[in-house]
């Protein structure tokens, strides 16, 4: 498995933990604000930093982000979750916590197994030419 394949997968991972154990639910000490889906997580590169110090398209979720979405001031909510194409941006301005979580939720399974298939039939690739050759 490739290092930036192994460090999106747990990224992945960790990311639908986070979501699962009520990750994104109103903060104790301030119900009053809102939270961000992936900016306020230990997914976003710039999760804790001021000012967004790193750039977005240094984070490994700009891969899913399409072209014309990478520039916007959250690339990461433009990451299309379903096959409507629904986004965060989507689901956040239909103001549908519960649905954006569930298909959250479902796309990152998908991913994390998309990754995980790859890897097992990269690795088997390998292993069946190493063993073959003579």
């Amino acid at each position: 498995m490739a290092k930036d394949d192994h460090d999106l997968l747990e990224l992945l991972k960790e990311e639908l933990s986070f979501i699962e154990q009520g990750g994104y639910g109103r903060s104790v000490r301030t119900p009053w604000k809102p939270t961000s889906t992936f900016e306020d997580s230990l997914s976003c590169i710039n999760y804790g930093l001021p000012n967004r110090a790193t750039p977005c398209n240094q984070c490994q979720l700009i891969d899913f982000v399409s072209e014309e979405d990478r520039m916007t001031e959250t690339p990461c909510h433009h990451i299309r979750l379903n096959a409507e194409g629904d986004s965060i941006v989507d689901l956040e301005n239909a103001d549908n916590q519960h649905k954006l979580e569930e298909e959250l939720k479902v796309w990152l399974r998908r991913k994390i197994k998309e990754i995980e298939d790859r890897n097992k039939q990269e690795l088997s690739s390998s292993e069946s030419h190493f063993c073959c050759q003579s």
